[in-house]
This record gives structure tokens, sequence and C-alpha cells, in this order.
């Protein structure tokens, strides 16, 4: 699924439609990891606070790293209900993009992926780099902790 996100505050989350993000995640190594992660929620920490670009793409298995992502993170996501829920924190429930999927647990990779601008309307007078922002979600039967597969540069948000 392709979608631009108003990433509000720096930040956009996928939830299971039942779960709301609390703020839980956001430990001192959040920042460092640049996601925030619950049982039920992650919040992706983006480099602008703007209309920034996404995709998720459900696999089977585990897919190869991305070479040209400059920061990779994982972590797991309990879908119990069977939908995924992808929003800006200042959302309205209509503007939220949703979609089904095998209830359960998933692990999700985080890409960053240096981009020009989205190809839809952006604020130019925002600060910060253009990413794409690309999660890659497969069936995870045990839980693990968050994993950063690769570490993008330290001043990386403008």
């Amino acid at each position: 699924m392709h979608l631009f996100v108003h990433a509000d505050q720096r930040q956009f989350s996928l939830r299971d439609k039942d779960a709301r993000v609390t703020g839980a995640g956001w430990t001192d190594l959040a920042l460092t990891w640049r996601i925030g992660a619950e049982p039920r929620a992650l919040a992706v920490v983006t480099a602008r606070s703007d209309l920034v670009e996404a995709a998720v793409t459900v696999h089977s298995a585990s897919p190869p790293l991305l070479s040209d992502a400059s920061h990779a993170v994982e972590a797991d996501l309990e879908v119990p209900s069977g939908t995924l829920v992808v929003s800006g924190p200042a959302d309205y429930p209509s503007q939220e993009r949703s979609f089904d999927l095998a209830a359960g647990r998933y692990r999700a990779r985080v890409s960053y992926v240096p981009s020009g601008p989205p190809d839809a309307e952006w604020n130019d007078f925002e600060y910060g780099e253009h990413y794409r922002y690309l999660i890659d979600l497969w069936p995870s039967p045990a839980p693990a902790d968050v994993a950063v597969l690769r570490q993008g540069p330290e001043v990386w948000d403008g």
C-alpha cells in the first residue's frame, strides 16, 4: 500500500485498529532508533513535520534489507483485530488509512530511503530531509526486541 501521511510532530503511526499510541514507546533510545515501539502500535519518527511518502508491504517471511536505506529498524507489532491503521497524530478518523491482514504478531521493518519531495503537495517552508518510509511486515511467531539493522547519521532531520 503506497500512501502519503501527514507526519505532524515529525511522526506517524501504524497500529491495530483497537489501539491508540500511548507514548509508552518513547524511551531514551527511541529517537536513536527512530521508532517508538508499543505492543500494538509503532510511532515512526520522520525527518520532517510534513506530508511524507510511505509504503506498507506484507510478506510471508523477512525480506532482504534494502541496499539504499540509510537507516533500518525492526520491532514487533501485534495486530489482534486483523486491521492495521496508518495515520498521522493530527489525523481525523476519516483521514486514517486502514487495511486488513491476518490477525497476529508481525515483525515490522522500517527502512528510511533518501528521496526527493513526494509526488503530492508538501510544505516547502518545512525543514528536514525527504525520505520514503518503507514498512515491511511479516508474521513473527515469537516476540523480539527492537533491532537497529542500519544506523543512519546522528544528525538527519535538518
